[in-house]
């Protein structure tokens, strides 16, 4: 057999496994339109001011930093891997924003500042792909210690104080509106779009469906497995910077522990949305309604005066349900 025919069927049979993969995706976010739609509607009827553009518009403003941080999570949770430095990253490149803009103004400066918080991110994402990658270091340790590695420098690099911000061209991405609709919503739909074109129309998309749905095959595949694992880092990296760029703009100051705890928000978003937390399956538009039905929940309870404490009961409820359905369907995948 010729060294061509082999290579072609090499490739007729990555492609089949990476389709047959991707295929098994469809389905995956069904759950949770029917959970939104049982939460909603009788909410709505209960509450008609729930479905107010203003409080729509309330929602989405709340979910716009958790959306961005869960989009990049749910790249990566669909590698194979899991993310838990999200949150220092959020705080890490609040402070780096901040620093760049101290004393200056100007958008020359606002746009300085948003490069720089989404590059620290960028970093850290990187260094962690690295870890993973190259280095063998199991996700949840390498991003565990990432964790407290960037913690710690944007604690270094703000001395333990929050730095105030001035600029109020930056402070704008959260004041400003077009339309009657917030800049930052503008920015989670136009980040959703771009990953959602990535992951469902480019090779790098199909690449981590198939290594995150069975790493050995795609490796006999020939996929560069290191090349996509770092990506899918690198992008949950950058998209954490640039969610603390807005955190920062909406509270005005960057703050070294602003992103605490956003990692449990940030895996729990697309596992609610249908992304197996054992990779390879879901899509990233799960992990836009799963972020959304969270904030609905949050909101629809304060709407109705229940105590905060409540909703994190719920919200944890929730999470591992949803974690439990994802096991079930994997198990009678095997079966």
């Amino acid at each position: 057999m010729s060294t061509a025919h082999t290579e072609n069927a090499a490739s007729t049979r990555s492609t089949k496994a990476i389709g047959a993969i991707f295929n098994r995706t469809r389905l995956a976010s069904l759950v949770v339109w029917i959970a939104f739609a049982c939460y909603v509607v009788p909410l709505a009827i209960v509450e008609p001011q729930f479905i107010s553009f203003y409080n729509i518009i309330s929602i989405l403003m709340l979910i716009s930093v958790y959306a961005l941080i869960g989009f990049g999570e749910g790249v990566v949770v669909l590698s194979g891997g899991i993310d838990l430095s999200v949150g220092s990253v959020v705080g890490l490149a609040g402070v780096v924003a901040a620093l760049i803009l101290d004393g200056h103004s100007g958008l020359g400066w606002a746009l300085m500042a948003i490069l720089g918080g989404v590059a620290a991110g960028i970093v850290i994402g990187t260094f962690n792909g690295i870890a993973v990658a190259l280095l063998n270091i199991p996700a949840f340790v390498a991003t565990l210690g990432t964790l407290s590695i960037a913690l710690g420098c944007g604690y270094v690099l703000s001395n333990g104080q929050q730095i105030s911000i001035n600029n109020m061209e930056f402070l704008d991405i959260s004041v400003y509106s077009w339309f009657g609709i917030p800049i930052p919503i503008y920015i989670l739909f136009g980040v959703f779009f771009l990953l959602w074109l990535t992951l469902s129309r480019t090779r790098l998309g199909r690449y981590v469906y198939a290594v995150g749905g069975n790493i050995q095959a795609a490796f006999v595949a020939g996929l560069p497995i290191r090349r996509v694992l770092i990506s899918a880092f690198m992008i949950s990296g950058a998209l954490s910077g640039l969610a603390g760029v807005l955190l920062a703009s909406q509270i005005t100051a960057g703050i070294a522990t602003t992103g605490t705890g956003y990692e449990l928000i940030a895996i729990a978003a697309p596992v609610i949305g249908g992304i197996s937390l054992a990779g390879g399956r879901g899509s990233i538009a799960g992990a836009l309604f799963g972020v959304i039905l969270l904030g609905t929940i949050d909101n629809g309870l304060t709407i109705l005066n229940v105590s905060p404490f409540y909703q994190h009961i719920i919200s944890g409820f929730i999470i591992i349900l949803a974690v439990f359905l994802d096991t079930v369907a994997s198990r009678r995948k095997l079966v």
